[in-house]
């Protein structure tokens, strides 16, 4: 992911008015982003700034080069993060972490990410430069033999879960949970583990 944010040069051209529409369509397609029903996750390789970061963030997993760079500086050009960032990075790194890298306008490499939960790995350059493209191809191989549903109802039970008091987010993965008990991959699950052999799962 090499992603520097919105371009400033452009949104100096734009009224008020067309500013207010450029952010809630890029908010909107954040949300978009976050709401894929399969897992997703950026690889940050070089920098990732402004939008860059809150396009990671809307990502459900984050691999960074040590080296990389990122950071919500929208306050150092008078703005504040307006497509989610001021939202989702308090949910990732805490609260006060979050204020005080937006405040600040910050930008911190990927093991201070990693250091802070910002990221899931972190990992060091290569002579390429796609080290953590190449780490998140790892991790997506990790995630691929798993069965797809129970995978897409995971992600929905903690994404909608996380935004609930926890009796609720309890009746949410239940929920999810029952979704998944009638699947032929459940199935096949149960029965690989006691035939002893891989699972074969079809998304079904």
């Amino acid at each position: 992911l090499l992603c520097l944010g919105a371009d400033l040069k452009e949104r100096a051209k734009m009224d008020d008015a067309e500013v207010g529409h450029f952010v809630k369509r890029l908010r909107n397609l954040m949300d978009e982003i976050a709401s894929l029903p399969v897992p997703t996750i950026a690889a940050i390789d070089g920098y990732a700034l402004g939008g860059g970061l809150e396009l990671a963030l809307a990502c459900d997993l984050r691999v960074a080069a040590t080296s990389a760079k990122m950071g919500l500086i929208e306050t150092t050009r008078g703005l504040l993060p307006g497509a989610g960032g001021t939202q989702r990075l308090p949910r990732c790194v805490g609260i006060g972490l979050a204020k005080e890298l937006i405040f600040t306008g910050r930008q911190i490499d990927g093991q201070e990410a990693f250091s802070m939960g910002l990221v899931n790995h972190a990992v060091p350059q290569n002579d390429q430069g796609d080290a953590a493209y190449q780490r998140a191809l790892a991790l997506a191989k990790e995630i691929l033999p798993q069965a797809p549903f129970a995978v897409k109802m995971g992600k929905l039970a903690i994404n909608r879960g996380i935004e609930v008091d926890i009796a609720s987010g309890m009746a949410i993965e239940g929920m999810c949970y029952a979704q998944n008990i009638p699947t032929r991959d459940r199935q096949e699950g149960m029965a690989a583990f006691k035939e002893k052999r891989p699972p074969q799962f079809i998304g079904k």
